[in-house]
């Protein structure tokens, strides 16, 4: 089964900026963010960083591996030079399941949503990682079926959440309708249960609609979301529709799901003015803490606070992702949790 982000955890993977992606002339703005989000997870468990370039990997290792060492912290790093094309690791990272004999991680393909952009690389990393012993014992399994990992959450008792902009868009696997996604997914994550929405939008996201940046489980029972107060903002009537699909959802002893709505924050533009898809549903929930997303808008704080009532047992951490948006995903986008047994530095 599919646990969920809450289940314990060994590790996060992280795939590293450098000079052959779109972050080229932002790694001075970049590179600190990943840093942050190291240095914060480090504090709780293991990192497996990938890094195209050997030395900066080696580099890294060194670095992070002393910082926690000098601030005694439980958390160690595996860095593994190998090649990509981005930065994703939520959606080209592997998605591991509970097994009776063990975690099993699933290495589905990635084709960058859809193929709109390069992603032969990103697609081998997850093998090039387990060559390099970075997942330990645990066995990769290919799967011939393109899968993001942001484009599901799971409440770790066999149901998921997911978008259906996302998963039946033709260009991810077009011989597949609804039925039969859900018959695989049911195979491979052991879901008997998938919650679909069909409304849900942010400007500038290149995804599809993933569900990390809309919507996320935060109990069996409790799901929070993205909500649109204004409306004269483009996103008012998706958003407003997505809040109606979540209120008619129930469980499985049919009682509604509790909701929380999340902030929604001042709009971020590039340099362009293209708006950026900003949310703070783009958390991630790591051992005894939670890394949030914020932005430098009026809109933080609050989301700060609530965060933190959603996750009254855990910490939360807010990160300054601001340049992350920059190229249209957040903190949950470039994170990969790996759970409990897969990484022993």
């Amino acid at each position: 089964m599919l646990p969920a982000e809450w289940a314990p955890q060994s590790a996060v993977m992280l795939t590293w900026p450098h000079p052959g992606t779109d972050w080229s002339e932002l790694l001075d703005q970049v590179e600190p963010v990943f840093m942050a989000i190291a240095r914060s997870v480090l504090r709780f468990e293991h990192l497996v960083i990938s890094c195209e370039h050997v030395i900066r990997a080696q580099e890294l290792q060194n670095e992070l591996n002393q910082f926690a060492q000098q601030q005694g912290l439980p958390g160690r790093v595996i860095s593994v030079p190998a090649p990509a094309n981005d930065t994703w690791a939520r959606d080209h990272g592997p998605i591991t399941v509970d097994t009776d004999d063990g975690p099993t991680l699933l290495d589905f393909r990635f084709n960058a949503w859809g193929g709109k952009f390069p992603w032969e690389k990103d697609d081998a990393l997850n093998r090039h990682l387990a060559n390099a012993g970075a997942f330990g014992r645990c066995p990769l399994q290919p799967v011939d079926f393109v899968l993001e990992g942001g484009s599901i959450e799971s409440d770790g008792e066999g149901t998921l959440l997911t978008t259906s902009e996302c998963l039946l868009t033709p260009t991810r696997n077009p011989s597949q309708d609804r039925t039969a996604i859900e018959r695989l997914l049911s195979e491979l994550l052991g879901a008997d249960r998938m919650l679909w929405l069909n409304h849900g939008y942010l400007a500038g996201d290149d995804t599809d609609s993933h569900i990390d940046t809309l919507a996320r489980f935060c109990a069996p029972d409790h799901i929070c979301y993205v909500a649109c107060p204004d409306p004269d903002d483009e996103h008012y009537a998706a958003l407003a529709a997505m809040e109606e699909e979540l209120n008619q959802f129930r469980q499985r002893d049919g009682s509604p799901y509790r909701l929380t709505a999340l902030p929604w924050p001042d709009p971020i533009y590039d340099d362009d003015g293209q708006r950026l898809p900003a949310t703070y549903a783009n958390f991630l929930i790591i051992n005894n803490a939670v890394l949030l997303p914020v932005y430098g808008v009026a809109q933080d704080d609050d989301a700060i606070a609530i965060v933190a009532d959603l996750f009254p047992d855990r910490e939360v951490i807010p990160i300054d992702c601001r340049p992350l948006i920059g190229q249209h995903g957040s903190l949950h986008c470039v994170t990969m949790q790996l759970p409990a047994g897969v990484v022993v530095p």
